[in-house]
């Protein structure tokens, strides 16, 4: 008998992965009842367990918004896996030295991010234009200039808080 030569792939572009089968590829669906997306995001079932609920990413997602990691535990055994468990992410807090895994856009901070949202800036915004909005703002809402308005003086404590977060931020990066 003759050695088969020909290929079932026919022809090019293939029409399959290399090293994938011909038959049909199983796709799990959404363990969410009545839901027919692919369920291909796992979540426990209950804490210290290995076994999984496999949901699409809608409901994955209001799963792990009622998710409660430390339900049915003391407060002493919380507090106990709390802290086991800071211990061995211990590495990535070092990694916040770097820059690159704390929170913010990559250059600034969370607090910087929030302090150019008071100063209505964009987060590209350089320290010359926050200056300008700081200045801005705050002569807009000094109690000198709108004495007797709460709003007005809440405001321009918020400005100058803002301004004080940049500021420091800048100092602490120029060497």
């Amino acid at each position: 008998m003759a050695r088969q030569t020909r290929s079932n792939d026919w022809g090019f572009p293939r029409w399959r992965g290399y090293g994938g089968a011909r038959g049909a590829s199983h796709v799990r669906l959404c363990d969410r009842e009545g839901c027919d997306a692919p369920g291909d995001r796992p979540a426990p079932k209950s804490p210290n367990s290995p076994e999984r609920w496999y949901f699409c990413e809608a409901h994955a997602a209001e799963y792990n918004r009622n998710w409660d990691y430390f339900a049915g535990l003391t407060a002493e055994e919380a507090a106990q896996r709390e802290a086991k468990e800071r211990r061995e992410a211990s590495g990535y807090a070092d990694s916040a030295y770097n820059r690159w895994a704390g929170p913010g856009d990559g250059r600034r901070s969370r607090e910087e991010m929030r302090a150019l949202a008071v100063l209505e800036l964009e987060s590209d915004a350089g320290l010359d234009e926050a200056k300008a909005a700081w200045r801005r703002l705050a002569k807009a809402n000094h109690p000198d200039v709108r004495p007797g308005d709460p709003e007005a003086a809440e405001r321009f404590r918020a400005v100058q808080a803002a301004w004080d977060v940049l500021r420091s931020a800048e100092e602490r990066r120029k060497p």
